[in-house]
Formats: C-alpha cells, structure tokens, sequence
C-alpha cells in the first residue's frame, strides 16, 4: 500500500489492459473474420480483447471495495458514492460520444463505429446500450452501460456482502445465469455480475499468500483450453471462459494488492506504467476513433504499421483528452470511516 491506502499498481494494470484492448482492434481492423482469426498464428493472442475486459470489472468491483472493505463493508453514504462515479465517468464518456458521433457523421461509416441516429445517441447517452440494441457510434462503448449498470448495484452487493458473507454476494450475483442456463440469452450485464463481484469480495483478503502463483495456476488450464479449441470456439463460450478466468484475475488482484507480486508491482509502478495508466479511461473511450481513422487512411495493410502509428496516436490523444475531460478531483476520496484510498474502477 502507498501512501493514503492507495494500492500501488492498479493504476499500471489498468493502463497495460487498456492498452492490450487498443492493439487488439489493430489486429481486427487489419484482419476481419473475428472471432476467427485471420491473421498470423503469432498474434491470435489478440484476438482475445473480450478478456481484457473482464479482467477490468472485476478490477472494478475490487477498487471500488477496498475503502469499504476496511469499513466494516459500509459504502459511507449511497449519494455520495453515485455523485462521485457520475463525476468520475459521465464528462469524459460524452465528450467521446460526442467525438464519435461527430467523426462518423463526418467521414461516414468507419470501423467498429457505425453513423448515429437520434435514437442512438439518447441510448448511448443514457448508458442503456446493454439494454436496448441500437447501431454503436463507438464499438468500445458496449461495456461502459455494463459498468454504470453494476455500480447501482454495488451498494446492494456491498449490503449482502456484510450481512450475510461473501458466498451470499456471489451467489445472488450470479442467480441470473443460472436462472438462464447454459446457453439461456443473458445481457453483459448479467454475465459480467459475478465477475464484478468477486473482485468485491477479493478486496476483503489483505493476508499475504503466494497469490501470484495461485493466479499463474488457476489460469493455466484456462489458457489451455483457449490454445486447444481456439478463437471461435471460445468466442461462443466466453460466459463460461469469463467465470473460469474470474478466479485468477482475483488472485493476480490480491497478490498486488498485499504486495506478494514484487517484480510485478515494482512494473507496473514504473513512470510510464502510471502514466499509461492515468489516462487509461480515456485511452479506452477513445482508442476506436483513433484505431479507425488510422486504419482508413492506412488500409489494413500491415498490422505492425497500423500500430505504429495507432498505439502512440491513442495514447497521445487519451493524454489530452484526460487532461481536458477526466474529472479526477474524487481519486483520494475518504470514506465514512475517515481512511483514505483511491476510488476508481475500471474506468479509472
């Protein structure tokens, strides 16, 4: 922990998976067919964007428990925490809908964005994208209604969490995907609960273990099985890959956190780790403009120059745009209790 409880390196693992989701859709825009991939066998890794974002709510769920969990599990006041994540999130994610509505309207239909009608806008606008389904003006888009939805429903979580324990959280989190069934239609959002809640319920564990090498572990098979049926096989059974992935990305949270991932934490706490990862959030919202307008000029030619010049054009774009939009007076926030840590979820 540094200084004010503030967990030293989540800010850098926040910026590395907002970085892996930008060279991700490098790899799309110049190979279409996902989620096959039709590119070179080295890089089907990147196929895998979808983890990455998992990898961020839970990330979330955890951030967002750490001044409660050592609260006795107490929000510290429902408002307080919704006016803080309105301020947090809602600027920069309408300046980058604004930014993607106008560009699309301008250059026309470009990739992962589609030109915005009326209905459209009030939708992505409302954060009710996972809900109603309208044309995306910005493909990256589709997980930020999945965060504000699971924010209003992290003080009930946190509530069951202290009243009946951390099995009761998860299960009730889970209820709608076993309501579902295996293959029952369910919405991100549904889908995405447990995971966020686990990282809830992850930000309870502050003993040191070798929980680095228990995430290595509980990912191997995983892994294995991603490797063994390949891209397209796992694209179809990403609800089951998620939860089975959710452990490990816990574990690699609380190793962090406790400080038990030396060599990773003394990474992802290195001056460009912190800065990637100060602008992550904005980095996330705006990589597709950025990515698609490289790619319209480019074509999908060379995969290695599309990222050369995307991948430093995001990242200088979402350095701006933080600087402009991002609202980070609510990062040291206190809770009710009077400890001070930083309140930031996925998006920061």
């Amino acid at each position: 922990m540094t200084p004010g409880n503030r967990v030293a390196g989540l800010d850098g693992l926040r910026g590395l998976l907002a970085l892996y989701v930008v060279v991700h859709h490098c790899w799309l825009v110049c190979f279409p067919g996902y989620p096959a991939n039709t590119g070179p066998a080295w890089g089907g890794w990147l196929i895998h964007g979808r983890l990455a974002v998992v990898a961020f709510i839970t990330l979330s769920g955890f951030s967002l428990a750490i001044a409660p969990a050592r609260n006795g599990w107490r929000l510290g006041g429902g408002l307080r925490f919704a006016r803080r994540r309105a301020r947090r999130i809602l600027p920069a994610y309408w300046a980058a809908l604004l930014v993607s509505v106008v560009l699309t309207a301008v250059a026309g239909p470009l990739a992962m964005s589609h030109p915005a009608s009326l209905r459209s806008v009030l939708v992505y606008g409302l954060m009710l994208q996972d809900f109603v389904t309208v044309p995306a003006p910005n493909g990256a888009f589709w997980s930020i209604a999945v965060e504000a939805a699971l924010y209003v429903a992290f003080p009930l979580l946190l509530l069951i969490r202290a009243r009946f324990g951390a099995v009761a959280a998860l299960v009730v989190a889970g209820v709608p995907m076993i309501a579902a069934g295996p293959a029952g239609p369910i919405g991100y959002t549904w889908e995405m609960a447990p995971l966020f809640t686990l990282g809830m319920v992850a930000a309870g564990i502050h003993r040191r273990r070798p929980w680095g090498w228990l995430a290595v572990l509980t990912a191997a098979p995983v892994l294995a099985v991603i490797v063994w049926r390949g891209p397209v096989w796992t694209a179809h059974h990403y609800r089951w890959i998620d939860l089975a992935a959710g452990p490990a990305i816990a574990a690699l949270l609380v190793a962090v956190s406790t400080g038990s991932a030396a060599v990773l934490i003394r990474l992802l706490t290195t001056r460009p780790m912190e800065v990637l990862g100060r602008c992550s959030y904005s980095l996330y919202l705006m990589h597709v403009p950025v990515v698609a307008l490289v790619s319209h000029v480019l074509g999908t030619g060379s995969v290695l120059i599309t990222m050369a010049v995307a991948v430093p054009a995001a990242v200088l774009t979402a350095t701006v745009f933080a600087a402009l939009f991002e609202n980070r007076s609510t990062a040291p926030g206190r809770t009710s209790g009077g400890a001070t840590t930083r309140i930031a979820g996925a998006v920061g």
